[in-house]
């Protein structure tokens, strides 16, 4: 049943980048009703794919390949919403590709590692957090990676042959910022709720993601600081919001991946 699931989701996802790639290249009007109803229908299967993957009754299986295909549902279902508001067709083929790619590897690549959230309420606060600091932070990578694209090709002197699609540059700086500040500020709730309600956050084999976490943090609010108070931009904040991105991937998935894909 769940490779079905996982089936008709990737489908949807892959309908919702065919709906969108069209316009971007032929730089056409792009069909946003169909992209936003086979998204919606994909982000359902996903969710119900998520739920027989992750809630299981011995307890919760977060593995790092699970972990993974809910950023994604997360980051695909807050860009699905966005839609509806601003031009974000750019992003989208890639954020429905790793979705497609991670509920896919999830379901067909299963591994196993099991807590039991429902017995340490603080730490579902501080895991809840993580996720959404992490997913929120992501999102201004790829805000990040689409505003340095669109300023290359200001300074290449292509505006004129911008496609419409695409959003204003000074428009996605404005969003990049508020996205990080939001992002930074869940990223201060995850390292404050770590260090209360996480006893062991410092022993060996857990100490990098506290530290890695903690200089992502600093390289958040130095880019924040730098932008307000200094008008940073260009390639410089791209910089910032990709190496913190890199920094929490790193400390969020790293150990994890080597235990569970690598040496298993």
């Amino acid at each position: 049943m769940d490779n079905l699931i996982a089936v008709a989701a990737a489908l949807l996802y892959f309908l919702a980048i065919a709906t969108i790639v069209p316009g971007l290249v032929q730089q056409t009007g792009i069909k946003a009703k169909t992209v936003f109803v086979s998204a919606l229908l994909a982000l359902v299967f996903h969710a119900w794919l998520l739920s027989d993957l992750i809630l299981k009754v011995s307890g919760q299986n977060m593995s790092i390949l699970n972990v993974a295909s809910l950023i994604s549902f997360i980051i695909a279902l807050v860009m699905s919403l966005a839609m509806l508001k601003t031009r974000i067709w750019f992003l989208l083929p890639v954020i429905y590709s790793f979705s497609a790619i991670n509920l896919s590897a999830a379901t067909f690549l299963p591994t196993t590692f099991i807590t039991h959230l429902e017995n340490d309420p603080k730490l579902l606060v501080h895991i809840s957090l993580a996720l959404f600091s992490y997913s929120t932070l992501s999102i201004g990578a790829l805000y990040a990676l689409q505003l340095a694209w669109l300023d290359l090709k200001l300074k290449a002197k292509k505006a004129l042959v911008i496609n419409p699609n695409l959003p204003p540059l000074m428009m996605v700086e404005r969003q990049l910022f508020k996205i990080i500040l939001i992002g930074n500020t869940l990223l201060t709730g995850t390292l404050l709720t770590g260090f209360i309600f996480v006893q062991d956050m410092f022993v060996q084999g857990k100490a990098h993601k506290a530290i890695l976490s903690f200089v992502a943090w600093i390289i958040y609010s130095v880019l924040l600081w730098g932008h307000y108070q200094k008008g940073w931009r260009g390639r410089k904040v791209t910089y910032f919001a990709v190496a913190g991105a890199t920094l929490l991937t790193l400390a969020y998935f790293g150990s994890r991946l080597v235990q569970e894909i690598i040496l298993t």
